[in-house]
């Protein structure tokens, strides 16, 4: 299933019904921080968290999953057509454009990430499956585990997920990764 797409649908259901995020926490019996988490792809929701959530937009479990299974063969996405991301705000100011977002049953997320200037307030986590960036733009420092990598416009880095670790940018102007995550 896509649940890069299931959280932006939950998010867009969301907007255009006009409800805040604590309306949406209220309906459900969920927090504010855990729908917000839920819209920024940081977290999975349960089944009965996903029902309610369902309940709460005013569709049914099949509306709100519905297509999120199916497999084009091929996804052509335009620039103007990338759905911006802010995973953890406002601990973290990095901003993720997703770049096959409409494309259901991945083995891997791509997303080009804005890492602003002095930006250093994220915990380093670790998460599932494998990651592979390339810096596009700027200079950045990857924490991971122990170690620290200065890496410029043109560095790439392939890496297991299941080590704890952030980009940091200490530079005066921004950076600009493409990074592609792992399903598996």
């Amino acid at each position: 299933m896509n649940l890069v797409a299931l959280a932006q649908r939950i998010g867009r259901l969301r907007k255009e019904r006009k409800l805040t995020l604590q309306q949406v926490a209220d309906l459900t019996g969920l927090t504010r921080s855990m729908i917000s988490k839920i819209e920024n792809f940081r977290i999975t929701p349960s089944l009965p968290s996903l029902g309610r959530i369902a309940a709460a937009l005013g569709v049914t479990m099949a509306e709100l999953l519905d297509g999120l299974d199916d497999k084009p063969s091929v996804v052509v996405l335009k620039k103007s057509e990338r759905t911006l991301i802010r995973r953890d705000y406002p601990q973290s100011s990095l901003v993720y454009q997703a770049l096959a977002h409409t494309r259901p049953n991945k083995l891997m997320e791509p997303f080009i990430v804005e890492v602003p200037a002095g930006d250093m307030k994220r915990n380093r986590l670790p998460h599932e499956g494998e990651e592979f960036f390339i810096v596009i733009q700027g200079a950045i420092d990857y924490e991971y585990g122990d170690e620290t990598f200065h890496l410029q416009e043109g560095d790439s880095v392939y890496a297991d997920g299941n080590i704890k670790h952030r980009l940091v940018n200490t530079g005066t102007l921004p950076a600009r990764v493409l990074i592609v995550f792992s399903k598996q």
